[in-house]
């Protein structure tokens, strides 16, 4: 039986932290319904940073929701926006990309993001198809649609331009390409992460000005990485890649803080949202120990993204390596320096030996591993893709996991 516009509307804003707003989003939705046209649903995927990690799942996650009911995703890939560069919740621009690193970057996002998306009913596009052609007198034109003073209504640069910093012209730029991805497109919605409220609300103004009716803004919680803190990122090194393997997905899972157990979860896995509640009053009980209840968790993401074939061995990975090996279960961050990876010199900065030698006379003998499986290569130089989140241990209880900036 067909849902009412209503329940979808309920299913569909279930998590969201914004939905500017659920009753645009029921009278679109109705439209849709009736003109026999899917709903077109906008993600703008940055690619300076191409490996999908739980954080970026949130929202792909409810783009399957709205494929589910069967709306489409305009999954744009800024190829050109990546040039520019987006300062988003930073003191200063990030850096833009070559056309060449845009270009392989994105390759990888082509390869992974289809282990979520429903390949059928997703359109890969590339902003710079509609970017690249617009003249300077279209670009004088689009800002025209926009004042100086709204964009100090950003907090950053509200902060940059009292603190005195610069803020140069092509920042400005950035939410108004954005911007015009959307128009270009004739958007539904767009949905993101909370950081990109001010761009989501900066193109609804745009859109208007375009003679369009502005698309209706979604946002998602930001997930919090496995250190319990900071968001979810690979520079962080606190980040569980959904293309990591399955023995380094469960063996990341289940060393993130107990406080996180739920939002992981609702945001990342397809556990009903009343069996969640019971997980958690179960835990607040003690009738649940957090250990077991991220077992469950780490099962059910290896499931999501190995399938089930894969969730055993994860397992048993885990229990062999690590948790027989009694490791506690909090475990210190060390950020690896990139200049300074040699392994020695690592045990070394750590102070788990006050020398280069005495280092090396422990590898020799032995008493160094990386998840449990002992290191013998006195001149390894550890590395992010291969030793990213892997735990570092001398001798039996001296811990450190290992992350890189």
């Amino acid at each position: 039986m067909q849902r009412s516009i209503q329940q979808e509307v309920d299913e569909l804003t279930f998590g969201l932290v914004d939905c500017l707003t659920a009753e645009e989003l029921a009278e679109r939705l109705s439209e849709c319904r009736e003109k026999g046209r899917p709903f077109r649903l906008k993600y703008g995927a940055d690619p300076s940073a191409p490996d999908i990690h739980l954080g970026h799942s949130v929202p792909l996650r409810k783009m399957r929701a709205f494929q589910e009911l069967g709306h489409r995703v305009d999954f744009v890939i800024g190829d050109f926006t990546g040039m520019i560069g987006d300062p988003t919740g930073r003191s200063k621009t990030r850096p833009p990309l070559s056309k060449e690193e845009v270009a392989a970057n994105a390759r990888t996002y082509e390869e992974q993001v289809f282990k979520i998306l429903d390949p059928e009913l997703t359109d890969i596009r590339f902003n710079a198809d509609w970017n690249d052609v617009l003249s300077f007198s279209d670009v004088i034109r689009l800002a025209a649609t926009y004042t100086v003073a709204g964009m100090l209504e950003r907090n950053d640069y509200r902060r940059r331009f009292e603190a005195e910093k610069p803020i140069y012209i092509h920042e400005f730029l950035y939410p108004l390409a954005q911007a015009y991805d959307s128009v270009h497109l004739e958007s539904d919605a767009e949905i993101g992460g909370t950081d990109q409220l001010f761009n989501f609300v900066t193109t609804r103004e745009i859109m208007k000005r375009h003679g369009l009716r502005p698309e209706i803004v979604l946002t998602v919680p930001l997930l919090e990485g496995t250190d319990g803190v900071e968001k979810m990122s690979k520079s962080l090194g606190n980040y569980i890649g959904i293309n990591e393997a399955p023995e380094q997905i469960y063996g990341k899972t289940m060393s993130i803080p107990d406080e996180l157990i739920v939002r992981y979860y609702t945001l990342c896995t397809d556990v009903a949202a009343a069996e969640v509640r019971r997980l958690e009053a179960d835990m607040a009980a003690g009738e649940l120990n957090p250990r077991d209840a991220k077992a469950r968790l780490a099962r059910e993401l290896v499931r999501l993204y190995h399938g089930d074939d894969a969730v055993t061995g994860a397992e048993e990975h885990f229990n062999t390596v690590v948790r027989r090996k009694e490791l506690p279960d909090e475990i210190a961050v060390y950020t690896v320096k990139p200049d300074e990876n040699w392994i020695c010199a690592v045990i070394k900065d750590i102070g788990f030996a006050k020398s280069n030698g005495e280092a090396r006379r422990l590898i020799k003998q032995g008493a160094v591993r990386l998840d449990g499986e002992k290191v013998g290569d006195v001149d390894l130089e550890l590395t992010a893709d291969k030793h990213g989140g892997q735990v570092f241990q001398v001798g039996k209880r001296r811990f450190r996991r290992l992350v890189f900036p």
